[in-house]
């Protein structure tokens, strides 16, 4: 049951901010007019790896769950997954600009 549960919760929240974070990018790159709704499938990929850097360093150690190994992304690899995070979320635009 308690794995059931874990699951759950790691579903929750990682698919909720994903589907509402990828819908308002998806509305911006549709606004601007310029293409970039076609590589929207790319920032789907950007917002799971900044959940991904969130849960690790900060939702796995909020919960009922008292497991073992659970640590912290280095603040090194944290950052280097956040600037890739950006990049992604501006890669629409960038394709949309040169690849008309």
């Amino acid at each position: 049951m308690k794995l059931l549960l874990k699951l759950l919760r790691i579903f929750f929240i990682f698919l909720v901010p994903i589907v509402i974070l990828g819908a308002v990018f998806e509305n911006i790159y549709i606004n601007m007019d310029n293409g970039a709704e076609k590589y929207s499938w790319i920032s789907l990929i950007a917002i799971f790896i900044f959940m991904y850097v969130l849960y690790r360093n900060k939702y796995q150690f909020n919960g009922w769950d008292e497991g073992k190994g659970k640590e912290k992304l280095s603040k090194k690899i944290s950052l280097t997954l956040i600037i890739i995070s950006a990049i992604l979320l501006s890669l629409p635009l960038i394709f949309s600009y040169l690849i008309i």
